[in-house]
């Protein structure tokens, strides 16, 4: 049996047009069971007048009967899903039904990505018309095309299919177009992405100076000795923040020949997966392409509930592996059936290539803000006893992992350990400073303050005030004559006082509308609030983590503050139950986050508040310099 796309319905035009509202309602609640009211009211609203102008199409052309409606479809290695795709002879018609007026930006920047996603990464599209339909429900006057987006009254429906079923091409098969296998980059997009990649170097990529080299040549050699052998390899390559991890890992996942299946014209053989939004976002802005970088949550949503499903890659790149979710968020997060933590889902997805299989996990440590990201290295230590062949596998790693792996095939890499070629003595520094500053001792200040005087001698700036204009001021002229340089303001999910008090958009409604690619990459003139120069928008640990800029505007917060000698989180945001299993070490590791994300400086913005007052002096005595007005 084939395995299926995921959609919540799917007909000709003609059962479509006929059914019972309801059969169709019941079909999309029970694709999607985790739909909001207001989608529900969506598409209790909107179904009849898509079937009012179905039949009406049909009136005009009744050979129209026989194509097909699809509603809810998940675009493939995605999660998102348009309102309905139409499939009208040789046409590929995506709608977005909008219960308003007119068609606004967002709306048509939707429908449009929707159609270039199914155009670069659907098998059935490329060769295809993919045309793009805005529908406001409410629009009255006639229809229009803007930035090659149909702007269409619903009334006016039945009349642009039936323009598209008057137009030439063979047929598209339903059957194929609704298939699980269908995800395939466009071959062009893949090669254009590589060439970006390893030619361009984009230096927000390629910025770090760590010598990544020979983990590279490592990790290849892995792979190339799994595929000439047929085997199965777990490769954990360690480092810390800034060591150049991502880096390796990136640079393997765009290597050319990584599976013979590319040399057909198929999908690429190795895929970088990370369960970090933002990075995800960042990264795909910048290679203009999503051929190699996916969300973990996608990848895992596409194979997890079809068993027969073969993944298209032998090499499957995980970031930041030690915050893998572990059983119990994965049943939150991705609604898996069973009680399988991520490494154990991955495992089993890769020992169902008949062939070979890679899994490369990069590994670092103390970033765990998620709840469920603490299991560590133990969730791939159990994947692997628990797998359904873990005989099959063997474990490459530094010699620190052997003890973890007692008991199983492993091999000593020390090229696997970037602990050893970190990108600066500097990194190193920073995160040794910011490491003690989150535990401190009686003698904690004077401790670190010589290792904030070597950062301030060798260039790393650490600056503190009590006004957030005057933090804003001093990175503004300071890089006033460097418009390609990046600063940004950050702060803690957590706290609840900075937005109501001082202004800092550190909620979550405010952080969901940040776009993390334009806010890191684009120049300071290219909208108001799109970069982060402006400094009016913030991202959290969230946004922040994996991430860098040159400069950093930290607002310290109310929930991870000194009370008589130690770090409280009393005052901080709380968590769903059940909640983390150590909420404090959560909001230490969000800080040590958002101090590492600087490059050149780190300025923090302190809050006049009282309960902030020991940890202003406490970090003024460990190093930072206040500003003067």
């Amino acid at each position: 049996m084939q395995e299926e796309a995921r959609r919540g319905w799917d007909s000709s035009f003609g059962e479509f047009s006929e059914v019972e509202k309801s059969q169709v309602l019941t079909a999309l609640r029970s694709s999607y069971p985790d739909s909001t009211s207001s989608e529900d009211q969506s598409w209790t609203v909107n179904i009849p007048l898509l079937q009012k102008e179905v039949r009406q199409s049909m009136q005009v052309d009744q050979s129209i009967r026989t194509c097909t409606a699809v509603l809810e479809y998940q675009l493939p290695m995605e999660l998102r899903r348009p309102d309905a795709v139409l499939l009208v002879r040789g046409a590929v018609v995506i709608l977005e039904l909008k219960g308003e007026v007119d068609a606004n930006d967002a709306a048509i920047d939707q429908a449009h990505a929707y159609a270039r996603d199914l155009r670069n990464y659907h098998r059935s599209c490329h060769d295809r018309d993919v045309t793009p339909v805005v529908v406001p429900t409410r629009m009255l006057g006639l229809q229009r095309l803007e930035r090659n987006v149909h702007v269409c009254p619903v009334d006016q429906l039945d009349e642009l299919i039936n323009d598209f079923d008057s137009q030439d091409g063979d047929p598209i098969n339903a059957t194929e177009f609704l298939s699980a296998k269908a995800y395939k980059p466009l071959p062009s997009l893949v090669t254009a992405a590589r060439k970006l990649f390893l030619e361009k170097r984009p230096p927000q990529l390629w910025r770090s100076i760590a010598n990544t080299d020979d983990a590279v040549r490592a990790v290849q050699g892995i792979i190339q000795e799994a595929r000439a052998t047929r085997s199965r390899r777990l490769v954990l390559l360690t480092g810390v923040p800034g060591a150049g991890k991502t880096l390796v890992g990136l640079r393997v996942a765009h290597a050319p020949n990584t599976s013979p299946a590319e040399v057909d014209g198929g999908p690429p053989g190795a895929i970088f997966l990370s369960g970090n939004g933002p990075l995800v976002e960042v990264l795909q802005y910048v290679l203009e392409s999503k051929a190699f970088v996916r969300p973990v949550k996608a990848y895992v949503n596409r194979h997890k509930d079809r068993p027969s499903l073969v993944p298209n890659e032998n090499v499957v790149i995980f970031d930041e592996a030690q915050r893998a979710h572990d059983a119990d968020r994965v049943s939150e997060v991705h609604r898996a059936k069973g009680r399988l933590s991520e490494p154990e889902l991955l495992i089993e997805f890769a020992e169902r290539r008949p062939d070979w299989a890679v899994v490369v996990g990069l590994i670092g440590g103390g970033q765990e803000i998620h709840v469920g990201e603490e299991g560590g290295i133990g969730l791939w230590v159990q994947a692997l006893r628990e797998s359904s062949e873990p005989e099959s596998w063997h474990v490459h790693g530094p010699r620190t992992m052997r003890e973890a792996f007692d008991g199983l095939s492993f091999s000593v890499e020390q090229a696997l350990n970037l602990e050893q070629t970190i990108r600066s003595h500097m990194a190193t520094e920073l995160h040794e400073y910011v490491g003690r500053l989150m535990n401190p001792r009686p003698d904690a200040a004077a401790s670190v303050l010589p290792i904030a005087q070597r950062l301030e001698r060798e260039g790393h700036d650490l600056r503190i005030t009590r006004r957030l204009d005057l933090a804003k001021a001093y990175l503004e002229g300071r890089y006033a004559d460097h418009p390609e340089a990046r600063f940004g303001l950050v702060a803690s999910s957590r706290d609840k006082d900075l937005e109501p008090a001082f202004g800092i958009p550190n909620g979550w409604n405010a952080t969901k509308q940040v776009k993390y690619g334009p806010w890191y990459n684009d120049p300071e003139e290219h909208g108001e609030g799109r970069s982060c120069r402006h400094l009016n928008t913030c991202v959290t640990e969230f946004g922040a983590q994996g991430l860098e800029l040159d400069a950093v505007l930290l607002a310290w917060g109310t929930d991870f503050v000194l009370r008589n000698g130690s770090w409280s989180n009393a005052r901080a945001r709380g968590y769903r139950a059940p909640g983390p299993v150590n909420p404090w070490q959560l909001r230490a590791n969000a800080y040590r986050v958002l101090l590492t994300r600087g490059r050149d400086a780190h300025v923090v913005f302190v809050p006049e508040l009282s309960c902030l007052d020991e940890t202003y002096s406490y970090l003024v005595a460990s190093g930072f310099r206040p500003l003067k007005a």
